[in-house]
Order: C-alpha cells, then structure tokens, then sequence
C-alpha cells in the first residue's frame, strides 16, 4: 500500500463514455498499474501490465 501521500497516480488513459481508466501508482516495491472497468480494478505488477498490453494488443488486431 502507497503511504506517501503527496505522491498523485499517474493517469496513464482514460474513456469519457464508460469510465474506463488505467492509471499507475509507485508504491514501496515499484509501480503497481491499476485497469478500471466499471466496477472492476486490477491491480497489476510491471510484469502482469506488460502481459495485459500484449495480450489486449493482439486481441484488438
């Protein structure tokens, strides 16, 4: 958990129609990459984030 509060997540993309953001946090260990969908979040290593965009990318080609 991020107990330095002056630290602001780091938008990283957002959608204006359904609410869908991802956004970064650093926490003690790294950032951790957090996908909001609704009233779903996932909360992600570095390593799981770039898994998540690979396997989105190859899902959208």
């Amino acid at each position: 958990m991020n107990n330095n509060h002056d630290t602001e997540p780091e938008v990283l993309a957002e959608t204006e129609e359904s609410g869908f953001a991802v956004w970064r946090s650093m926490e003690e260990d790294g950032y951790i990459y957090h996908v909001e969908m609704g009233g779903i979040t996932i909360h992600l290593s570095p390593e799981e984030w770039e898994e998540f965009a690979i396997l989105i990318r190859d899902a959208s080609g």
